[in-house]
């Protein structure tokens, strides 16, 4: 699912671009090969977290190519990240996948991740055909004049499908990498796409998204037990969005951050949902001139949240997308005194090192996977 410009892309325009909503097949999977340290920089993808590692599944890049061409990262190919060593580990995946697919929404929950809707292509691809965003007299003249295609070619391009959006879940085993789908029933979401989910106990929350051109500030969860939907309403909250983060960093709260407006703004701002009391209040932080769409968020062991990736700009603009590498880390809670401990014998650690050994096991085996991680970076 493409989330391209994702489905956003805009299919607003008009509808008649529902598109030139850009965008579709060719080939399967292997059009470029990935033999990297670290995940390709990407947008649209999503990330879970299973005890300390982080999963990163999916999403879209540019091709190294220019001209029409952008691509979904492969459906077979995962990444973890270890949260103590930081280490990125790369892993295929077996088993029935489906498409490739970008702007879905997931969560883990005992092993398993759960992806929730989203953009994907008609057709058996990894690509996506990327067109101007004008209206089709004007698209006809830029990409004549842009790469001198021929007639035939811009006929074509303009009469490619648009893609799907869809409101289904699909389950991944972690350990044996097998798909299946549950069957649901309730009050079901609208289909949509770039949108964030999260799970507290036994539901799955899932806020906001784009369907046509609308971007959304609906609320629902799904009880993960009985598989019954159902919508709730909380009081004022958080604009319309979509491309947001939504992440669970207690037993009742839900820390949302970024997104993307109706009115094409890139977001910085973040909101903490109080899952008993169904209310939203403001969070504030460092990070208001890090706006950010597209992105992941994960949380961690200490009550911080990690995000990584998106985009920096306006992805729907006719600039080259500025796809981002950066992880910027919110403390959405207090640290725990044994964090702070750590911090500090890493701060002083020429003094302190000799007197290692004295600590229990675990410890000093987090101290020295944080220490061999400060060497790494030159600190």
């Amino acid at each position: 699912m493409d989330e391209d410009e994702e489905g956003e892309e805009e299919e607003d325009d008009d509808e008649e671009e529902e598109e030139v909503e850009d965008e579709q097949p060719l080939d399967t999977e292997a059009s470029e090969s990935f033999e990297l340290d670290s995940p390709a920089e990407r947008s649209g993808h999503i990330a879970v977290v299973d005890r300390n590692i982080m999963y990163v599944w999916g999403g879209y890049k540019n091709t190294q190519n220019h001209g029409f061409f952008d691509l979904y990262l492969p459906r077979n190919e995962i990444w973890t990240y270890n949260m103590e060593s930081g280490v990125w580990t790369k892993h295929v995946a077996g088993g029935n996948l489906h498409t490739s697919m970008s702007g879905s929404c997931g969560v883990c929950v005992d092993g398993v991740l759960y992806l929730f809707g989203g953009h994907h292509a008609r057709g058996n691809t990894n690509r996506i055909y990327r067109l101007p965003l004008r209206a089709p007299s004007l698209v006809w003249e830029e990409m004549r004049d842009l790469k001198g295609l021929p007639p035939s070619w811009i006929t074509f391009f303009l009469s490619l499908p648009g893609r799907g959006w869809n409101n289904h879940i699909h389950i991944l085993d972690l350990e044996t990498s097998t798909w299946s789908q549950p069957f649901t029933t309730g009050n079901t979401p609208s289909p949509r796409a770039a949108h964030a989910c999260a799970t507290v106990g036994n539901r799955g929350y899932v806020f906001g998204g784009r369907y046509k051109n609308y971007r959304l500030n609906d609320l629902y969860y799904i009880d993960l037990d009985t598989w019954e939907w159902h919508e709730i309403v909380p009081q004022q909250g958080p604009v319309g969005r979509s491309w947001h983060s939504f992440t669970p960093v207690s037993p009742d709260h839900i820390f949302l951050f970024g997104g993307f407006t109706t009115d094409r703004e890139t977001l910085s701002d973040a909101w903490l949902y109080h899952v008993s009391k169904n209310e939203w209040k403001p969070f504030k932080h460092s990070h208001t001139e890090r706006p950010r769409l597209w992105h992941t968020a994960c949380s961690g062991p200490d009550g911080e949240v990690f995000v990584f990736g998106g985009c920096a700009n306006n992805l729907l603009s006719h600039h080259r997308a500025a796809h981002s590498n950066e992880l910027l880390v919110f403390n959405v809670q207090a640290k725990s005194l044994v964090r702070f401990c750590m911090e500090a014998v890493l701060q002083h650690r020429d003094r302190l090192s000799s007197y290692w050994d004295c600590l229990p096991k675990h410890l000093l085996h987090s101290l020295k996977k944080r220490m061999s991680r400060v060497n790494t970076l030159g600190s």
